[in-house]
């Protein structure tokens, strides 16, 4: 387990760095504690419209999101004080990511469009050749090849879960075409 580092003292400021102004490091340590924060207001609001019904016991159904938003609350306020009291996260230097390199724009674009033609694509051909093309772009996207290959893996992958959520768990997915072939 690493260490955080601690922050350079307010009197010695960063080469460049106004007189006075706030460290970046500051700003962008806050982002992910105070999310958090704003989550655990949330949860803990949302939990509180929750109807209990009369019949509900000592532990209703509100029991757990105020468990959850309470955590959420402490564990945020918790990370707020670590930064402000100068904690700051490591670089990681075991990544096998090029930080140098930019955002690879293409590779976001096919990932979204293969998101868009599950959502798009679920309804009129069901969940197995949605799935199936889901995964092949997916994969293909990340630098599978062949593609073919993805995409046996991804039939067997669909009609796996499609199978585990309809007959197992009794969870309606659609089948679409194949509805004679899988059964819906």
């Amino acid at each position: 387990m690493t260490t955080p580092t601690p922050a350079r003292p307010a009197s010695a400021p960063a080469a460049g760095a106004r007189a006075g102004a706030r460290p970046r490091w500051l700003t962008t340590e806050l982002v992910p504690p105070v999310l958090l924060l704003g989550l655990g207001v949330v949860v803990v609001a949302q939990a509180a419209t929750i109807a209990v019904p009369v019949s509900a016991g000592t532990v209703g159904p509100r029991a757990f999101p105020y468990a959850v938003g309470v955590l959420l609350l402490l564990v945020g306020a918790g990370l707020v004080v670590q930064v402000l009291r100068g904690a700051r996260a490591e670089l990681e230097d075991g990544e096998d990511v090029d930080a140098s390199r930019g955002t690879d724009w293409a590779t976001v674009g096919k990932l979204v469009a293969s998101f868009v033609l599950l959502a798009l694509l679920v309804e009129p051909l069901g969940w197995p050749v949605a799935a199936t093309v889901f995964f092949t772009g997916t994969a293909w996207s990340l630098g599978a090849r062949p593609w073919w290959r993805a995409a046996l893996v991804g039939l067997v992958l669909a009609v796996s879960t499609f199978v585990l959520f309809t007959r197992v768990l009794g969870i309606f997915l659609p089948a679409g075409p194949l509805e004679a072939v899988l059964g819906g």
